[in-house]
């Protein structure tokens, strides 16, 4: 690609920006949003707002050998890159403090939007730990919650497999860039994430691992779900790190209890005491979450039901529901139907479906089958 079609090139610009040296998203994110489109900051003078001349003379210049490589590795099937005012960019992530500015996606990029569910804990966790990682993700997966965590060995790897075995989507946040994965160990369920998930990362492709890339992967495994889970961790770990970043977002904190005696469930009993949930079973997390899922990824169906505790009648009429909740369940009718055929008939996005089918299902407006397809409840 010429320099030319680089300059004139929006993808190539939104890379050339995110390059800038010693600018990082904070520093670049008022000029992101003051800006309306991405050329101007190639335009100085046409920008609404003063830009640093220092950022201004590096625009004159970009490290265009380094994009080219970035569009290189966009080039193949299935890769990405969802810079923060795209329409696949998720709203939750833009309401943390630091969001990141661009994004790096190998597989469906319309996940970002599912309603998600973190499951994060230690890498040196015990057996039992690994067993209900699985269980829990399997579980809250098959409840139509897309599973987040960071594709680290022993919880993190365990609540992956647990959502791909339910049939169920997942993501894994990469501390490296895309075109590697770490652990090494973990390249067959990467490949498979990949295939029916995401893998996602803020870092450019050929990154490696850095110390201190994981505590910037960990707010965006927090920021783009309503919950976060920690199955196992110890006082000092990067678990607790994401539990308080997620608290810090003002999200939900889940936490298993384990023995008093075991130091690997040390971390779990002080985020209890510090005002995370305990949790037994996948339906405590979703008891408590209906809320933020209505906030964070759609509009909820009805005004009346935001109470997961109060149980809805599954043969409530379906008149007081938004529009668009009465034209799928409408679609619907009374046989059971498939994601992909709800799609057909109402012409909602994949993100959107899932979010609305997952509401829908809290408030007993329809269930979910075994063979993933839904089933009607109402009767009106």
């Amino acid at each position: 690609m010429s320099l030319n079609d680089l300059s004139n090139n929006s993808t190539a610009q939104w890379l050339a920006l995110l390059r800038a040296p010693n600018y990082g998203n904070r520093k670049l994110l008022p000029f992101v949003e003051a800006a309306s489109n991405i050329n101007e900051f190639f335009t100085p003078k046409s920008f609404p707002v003063a830009l640093p001349d220092k950022l201004i003379a590096y625009l004159q210049a970009p490290h265009w050998e380094a994009v080219e490589n970035d569009l290189k590795w966009l080039e193949k099937p299935n890769n990405h890159f969802i810079h923060f005012k795209h329409p696949d960019y998720p709203t939750s992530l833009k309401e943390i403090p630091d969001p990141p500015l661009g994004l790096f996606v190998c597989g469906d990029p319309q996940l970002l939007k599912f309603p998600q569910i973190a499951i994060i804990g230690s890498r040196n966790a015990s057996q039992n730990g690994h067993k209900l990682a699985y269980q829990f993700a399997r579980d809250l997966a098959s409840k139509g919650f897309c599973i987040t965590s960071g594709l680290a060995i022993g919880i993190d790897g365990e609540a992956h497999k647990g959502a791909l075995k339910a049939g169920g989507k997942t993501i894994a946040i990469a501390g490296t860039g895309l075109d590697r994965v770490y652990p090494a160990r973990h390249f067959e369920l990467a490949h498979q994430i990949s295939k029916t998930g995401a893998l996602v990362s803020e870092f450019f492709p050929t990154t490696p691992p850095r110390a201190g890339h994981f505590p910037r992967r960990n707010r965006i495994i927090s920021g783009l779900s309503a919950g976060t889970l920690v199955v196992e961790a110890a006082l000092k770990s990067g678990s607790l790190i994401t539990a308080r970043l997620a608290m810090e977002q003002s999200r939900e904190v889940f936490a298993i209890p384990g023995s008093i005696h075991n130091p690997r469930v040390k971390g779990c009993h002080q985020l209890i005491r510090d005002g995370a949930s305990l949790v037994e079973t996948s339906q405590h997390i979703i008891d408590e979450l209906k809320p933020l899922v209505t906030t964070l990824y759609h509009q909820p169906p009805s005004e009346t039901s935001t109470d997961l505790n109060t149980e809805t009648s599954n043969r409530s009429s379906i008149e007081h529901l938004d529009p668009d909740y009465q034209l799928l369940i409408e679609k619907m009718e009374h046989d059971p139907i498939s994601v992909d055929k709800i799609i057909e008939k109402t012409g909602f996005t994949a993100a959107d479906i899932s979010s609305m089918l997952l509401i829908l299902e809290l408030d007993n407006h329809i269930e979910a089958l075994d063979n993933g397809s839904y089933q009607r409840l109402s009767t009106d």
